[in-house]
């Protein structure tokens, strides 16, 4: 038997290999593109995490939920997830979007532009990986929940590990040969994600909560987790979630441009100096435990939105005369940010949700915040930047103007709307049972 003591240095080595993946080429991939002539392909690229968050969590959460112990469901998806990752440099090859017409419509800019990219071999590899790795974050997620006794303090310290992967995969890519240009991100990231898929089998056992019971349509397209929206304060809580991850897509298509541009770069590398943000969250996540037992759920939820609100400010502030440390330290917020918003949401909605639906839950915040949220987020912010954009010189304080005041009006709502109390939680949890 599993060893109580030892659960939770397994489960931080499964998030540090998660997050390793993912930050071994996510932020440096365009720089590869650029560098084979590719940099069309960034818009594709950057879409096709939305459009996996947005097809496989329900059903993989309902598989977890019913059929398949969720170690066993994590091995298989990062093996595959793997294995196309490092197919993806043989993939590669050289090709133009067509150009935009003068009066192209917002459907044209928003939808139609990148099809054209997606008969492409490479981000077909990309997409079929995105299908395997999105719905893990809702599952690793889960499966720690269900193995932890003390959520709010043991989850944190554990999710810290993902934090420092994705800071080492960052740090991995700047001692590679041509460094954000190089195809070996692809190697290194896919190489990790089979390891870990493997490493997965290992895992303590996380069976399947429903397992025997008959599935009807609604399990198998996770609305049972939808009675959770009977709780106004969730509904409060998805719908902010959903809003404010507009603005963050145009954090992960754009930042690492703009810190390029504003020549704010520490290591000769854009995405090492991306890499502080992630730093910042050791700090927070390990502290957070602290911090909930202050502030609470709400307040935990409004300090992570302000935080929005201040980085996009200090980009848009810092831009025209690139003062390298008001850029700096937007990057460097990102550990408020995510930790106090993101990974608070996850304890949230894992204490909203019962054992039956935990798994389709989780599913469905990543959905709303990786799927709905960044897919339409990535869209509107490129149309965005276009916008912005003469004779190939981007406008970068009228860039982050816009999601300083979107977050800020996203604040608002919450902070007037979000009421949930302790033993409310406690009651829509038994309500669905």
């Amino acid at each position: 038997m599993q060893s109580k003591s030892m659960i939770a240095p397994r489960l931080s080595g499964m998030m540090f290999l998660q997050f390793f993946v993912w930050g071994g080429y996510y932020v440096s991939m365009t720089g590869f593109f650029k560098a084979t002539g590719m940099g069309d392909v960034g818009g594709a690229a950057y879409t096709v995490g939305p459009i996996a968050a947005i097809i496989a969590p329900f059903f993989l959460g309902m598989v977890a939920d019913r059929f398949f112990a969720t170690e066993r469901v994590l091995g298989v998806l990062h093996i595959i997830g793997g294995l196309a990752l490092i197919a993806v440099p043989s993939a590669a090859q050289v090709f133009s979007l067509p150009e935009a017409p003068a009066d192209a419509s917002l459907w044209y800019t928003l939808v139609l532009h990148d099809l054209p990219a997606f008969k492409e071999p490479l981000i077909l590899l990309l997409l079929l990986h995105m299908l395997c790795f999105m719905p893990t974050l809702g599952l690793t997620t889960s499966l720690s929940f269900h193995n932890l006794d003390n959520q709010e303090k043991q989850f944190p310290i554990i999710r810290v590990a993902g934090t420092i992967g994705w800071i080492v995969g960052n740090i991995a890519v700047s001692f590679l040969d041509g460094k954000d240009a190089s195809a070996g991100q692809f190697y290194m990231s896919g190489g990790a994600g089979v390891l870990l898929g493997l490493y997965c089998f290992t895992l303590p056992h996380t069976p399947p909560q429903s397992k025997g019971t008959k599935p009807t349509i609604g399990q198998i397209l996770g609305i049972d987790s939808l009675r959770l929206f009977k709780s106004p304060s969730y509904s409060v809580f998805m719908l902010c979630s959903f809003l404010l991850c507009i603005p963050l897509a145009g954090y992960y298509a754009s930042a690492r441009n703009f810190v390029e541009a504003s020549n704010a770069i520490v290591n000769g590398s854009a995405t090492f100096t991306m890499s502080f943000g992630q730093m910042s969250e050791i700090f927070f996540m390990v502290t957070m435990p602290l911090f909930f037992a202050r502030l609470g759920v709400k307040w935990m939820l409004i300090a992570g939105m302000g935080a929005w609100v201040l980085r996009y400010g200090l980009f848009s502030l810092g831009a025209d005369d690139q003062v390298m440390w008001m850029i700096l330290l937007g990057v460097i917020l990102h550990g408020i940010c995510y930790d106090f918003f993101f990974v608070t949401g996850m304890i949230y909605v894992d204490k909203k949700a019962n054992n039956q639906v935990r798994n389709q839950a989780q599913g469905f915040l990543v959905l709303v915040t990786q799927g709905l949220g960044l897919g339409l987020g990535a869209k509107l912010f490129f149309a965005h930047v276009t916008q912005n954009t003469v004779d190939g010189v981007v406008n970068w304080k009228a860039v982050w103007q816009t999601p300083a005041l979107f977050a800020l009006a996203i604040l608002a709502i919450f902070f007037l709307c979000f009421w949930d109390k302790p033993e409310a939680q406690a009651s829509t949890a038994d309500s669905v049972e």
